[in-house]
């Protein structure tokens, strides 16, 4: 199941809801087994010039290979930088996690 994160200073207006939802649409575009995308986003009041960053953690898998990942990103920063208001400084990272990471859903 792969993350994403989105923070960014409280001054600028963004709608993370429709972000997070998008970046899920665009990864499942890439890779259809890829599962639901957990998002989260953090806006902060306290900051040293207006910024998003953008993180997008997924598992290492054998098709994740270097031209997915360029694919995805550039899909990924292109979609997202279109939703961010104007000026601010961006940054976004496409991650994988180490093959120690686990995920699974806990239950009662």
């Amino acid at each position: 199941m792969p993350h994403a994160e989105i923070k960014y200073s409280d001054d600028l207006q963004i709608d993370s809801r429709a972000i997070l939802a998008e970046i899920e649409t665009i990864i499942l575009r890439h890779d259809a087994g890829a599962g639901a995308c957990k998002g989260r986003a953090y806006p902060t009041s306290e900051f040293h010039h207006s910024h998003v960053t953008v993180s997008v953690s997924l598992l290492v898998k054998s098709h994740r290979d270097e031209a997915f990942s360029a694919a995805l990103l550039a899909d990924l920063e292109q979609t997202v930088s279109a939703r961010l208001p104007r000026p601010c400084e961006f940054s976004f990272g496409l991650h994988y996690a180490t093959p120690h990471y686990v995920t699974r859903r806990l239950t009662a």
